[in-house]
């Protein structure tokens, strides 16, 4: 992963039609983000998807409130999501080789979250990639 590509997924939406991004454009606008800051503390291996990635210890509450109501304006516009238990992560390495044993202690990084972006999945010759369609700033 590069830096510029590291994030905490907030709702996985899939593909969305060009006719339906006004709609979504509006539920994230409804959506009232306050700042907070998202302490990872712990590494993890994921062995299904070779994915190795940092987690924190809890949830912060501003993040599950921001998920919760995020979730909340999705469906009130009727756009269909992964509706499952929310845990942040970060993916850091992609192709990873583990086994079951547990990762290496990491060093704390906090993160200060001062608010979320619409960001589109895509994929080229180069390998996947991040294009941001729209960010929305956090109140204080």
């Amino acid at each position: 992963m590069q830096p510029e590509t590291l994030h905490a997924t907030l709702v996985f939406l899939g593909a969305v039609a060009e006719r339906r991004m006004e709609s979504l454009l509006l539920a994230a606008q409804e959506t009232v983000a306050r700042r907070f800051e998202l302490k990872l503390t712990t590494a993890h291996y994921w062995g299904h998807n070779h994915i190795v990635y940092a987690a924190p210890e809890a949830t912060p509450s501003a993040l599950a409130e921001l998920v919760r109501e995020l979730e909340h304006n999705l469906r009130r516009h009727r756009f269909p999501f992964e509706d499952r238990s929310y845990k942040p992560h970060v993916t850091l390495l992609r192709h990873a080789r583990w086994s079951d044993e547990p990762l290496p202690p990491m060093p704390a990084v906090c993160l200060p979250v001062g608010g979320f972006a619409l960001v589109q999945s895509l994929s080229d010759a180069q390998g996947p990639h991040y294009e941001v369609l729209a960010r929305f700033d956090a109140s204080e």
